[in-house]
């Protein structure tokens, strides 16, 4: 069986920045309020110009550069988001037109913020069972499209952007992407989701009255259900590629709230200043947040050869995993 390398990142975040000052003026809200329960100083809000599928490109184009691979060498597309530009075509078909890619496999992925994970473990799979060589896997959100800017409780916590790998089979055994443990539970679908805009409630005078298509979230019970599901999901993967948390280099969680990272990093045994955060900086960004976040660790040089990365993340469905990476 051949490895599975990343190749390159990349990543795109909108021009237009918002602080929980400006926020406040919209809502009603305060910067210490925001900050004392998430840890959010200001995030990226996308233009009409900016869609996810132009988010999704930019990002892939940095990813592309920065891999040493040309267009015509990837023959798998993968797009995760949970904001598609619209229910069809796929948001990767889009993207795939964008970046002038040939007729490639492309489709989405919709596990909401645990997205790029699915997205990964998928794409390495389709490398390492021989039909495919490269391929690129993006997480791209426009959130900014179905917040409820009244609900002061969830507008405040999201951002836009995209993120964006290649991934690349090698012949070297045990290096690169080692291995995923991804979970779901759909009993708890009600705990964070949009209810209109599908087959079930279309979109009518009466679901826009009742505000149906912006995004509902019961955030005190997701905090004491992701962090128990982060932190088994990280054991029971460490269990079963015989490593220990103690053998792990650096932690890139899923940038939502930083009580939720701080209390998972209590729970695992893990110092602080091995967890890569940015999240003052863009908010929850859903499938975006870990591609983003692994770009800029890439960036700064928090990654050395031979490094063990651990990528965890929770989101809507429920859906939660975590990735072991062995860093190339």
């Amino acid at each position: 069986m051949p490895s599975v390398v990343i190749k390159g990142m990349g990543a795109y975040a909108p021009k237009n920045v918002v602080t929980n000052e400006d926020l406040s003026q919209i809502v009603d809200t305060s910067d210490e309020w925001i900050r004392t329960r998430t840890g959010i100083g200001e995030r990226h809000l996308a233009d009409e110009s900016e869609t996810v599928s132009f988010m999704a490109s930019e990002a892939a184009k940095e990813a592309l550069e920065n891999s040493g691979l040309s267009i015509e060498e990837i023959d798998l597309l993968i797009v995760a988001t949970m904001t598609p530009d619209m229910l069809f075509p796929s948001t990767a078909c889009l993207v795939q037109s964008k970046l002038g890619l040939k007729k490639v496999a492309s489709f989405d992925i919709e596990a909401a913020c645990s997205g790029f994970l699915y997205a990964l473990e998928v794409g390495s799979s389709m490398l390492k069972a021989g039909a495919y060589k490269n391929a690129l896997i993006i997480g791209s959100e426009k959130i900014s499209g179905i917040v409820d800017w009244q609900d002061r409780t969830t507008c405040v916590l999201f951002g836009d952007g995209a993120g964006a790998a290649v991934l690349s089979k090698s012949e070297e055994p045990d290096i690169g992407v080692l291995g995923a443990l991804l979970r779901a539970d759909g009993d708890a679908a009600h705990l964070l989701h949009m209810p209109g805009g599908g087959s079930n409630i279309p979109a009518s005078s009466e679901s826009l009255d009742d505000r149906q298509h912006f995004l509902k979230m019961n955030g005190k019970e997701i905090f004491k259900v992701a962090v128990r599901y982060m932190e088994q999901a990280t054991l029971d993967l460490l269990e079963s590629k015989g490593l220990t948390i103690e053998e792990i280099d650096c932690v890139i969680p899923h940038q939502a709230n930083m009580r939720i990272i701080d209390s998972l990093g209590e729970r695992l045994g893990v110092p602080k200043e091995k967890f890569v955060n940015n999240l003052v900086r863009y908010g929850n960004t859903s499938a975006a947040s870990i591609p983003i976040a692994l770009t800029e660790a890439v960036k700064l040089g928090k990654l050395k050869k031979g490094d063990h990365l651990l990528l965890i993340a929770f989101g809507a469905g429920l859906t939660w995993g975590a990735s072991l990476i062995k860093w190339t």
